[in-house]
């Protein structure tokens, strides 16, 4: 897998992951001292605040650095105790694992980028134990045709529109391989329903950055506005019987 690590897009993503780490923190609370596994986890974007919420979190990422910066957070937040960094590709999952299986795994932003998605879901999937709970985040290829479109590219938004089948998964590709895998979705939100669309300038006006905040809270599970969000996250279980 080539570039299985977040690091770089962490920051770019950083100021509208605020829903996510809300919905990680009550999934968090169904289990008892839970086990968290991150695949492709970067520097710990998620795998230091969970370890700070009383959760052991094994993150396995292919970038040596990455994972450097990950132990230093760690021990500067007190949970190095807590944080089990292993160097794996996410494509070949169970020589990094082994057999054991996890209460919460993550795949965030790391689906686009495995070479073999079915091969790589499947190990991500199969490291989910009964009861336990998979969170996928991933790009929405909708969002980016009418990104484009209203930004006045129609030829990139027609390039984007024919990447919808054969491009990187998106929400639909992901709660199909969930059935294939035995997994029920049981929430869908949309992250960054408005904020890659509204003008940069808009948002220097008093109070409208808590004004965008209030509305993209609002939408996140409403159709029609959340499936046309930059982002989609995915809460799927597997069933305990």
């Amino acid at each position: 897998m080539q570039g299985a690590s977040r690091g770089g897009a962490e920051t770019a993503v950083a100021g509208r992951v605020g829903l996510v780490d809300a919905l990680l923190a009550d999934a968090l609370r169904e289990f008892d001292s839970p086990a968290v596994l991150d695949c492709g986890g970067g520097s710990g974007r998620y795998a230091v605040p969970l370890a700070a919420d009383g959760a052991t979190v094994t993150v396995v990422d292919v970038s040596i650095d990455a994972l450097a910066t990950l132990r230093l957070r760690a021990a500067e937040a007190g949970v190095a105790d807590r944080v089990v960094a292993v160097q794996g590709d996410v494509d070949t999952l169970g020589e990094a694992i082994g057999e054991h299986t996890f209460d919460l795994v993550l795949a965030h932003g790391i689906l686009e980028v495995v070479e073999s998605l079915p091969q790589s879901f499947a190990a991500i999937a199969g490291a989910v134990r009964p009861g336990g709970l998979l969170s996928v985040l991933v790009s929405n290829p909708v969002a980016a045709v009418l990104a484009r479109a209203l930004a006045g590219d129609l030829a990139g938004a027609e390039r984007e529109l024919t990447l919808l089948d054969a491009g990187p998964p998106g929400p639909d590709a992901v709660q199909r391989l969930c059935a294939e895998r035995g997994l029920v979705v049981e929430q869908i939100h949309g992250v960054g329903v408005f904020r890659d669309l509204v003008p940069g300038a808009a948002l220097d006006a008093p109070g409208a950055r808590e004004a965008l905040a209030r509305v993209e809270e609002s939408c996140a599970q409403r159709r029609p506005f959340a499936e046309i969000a930059g982002r989609v996250h995915l809460l799927a279980r597997r069933p305990s019987g």
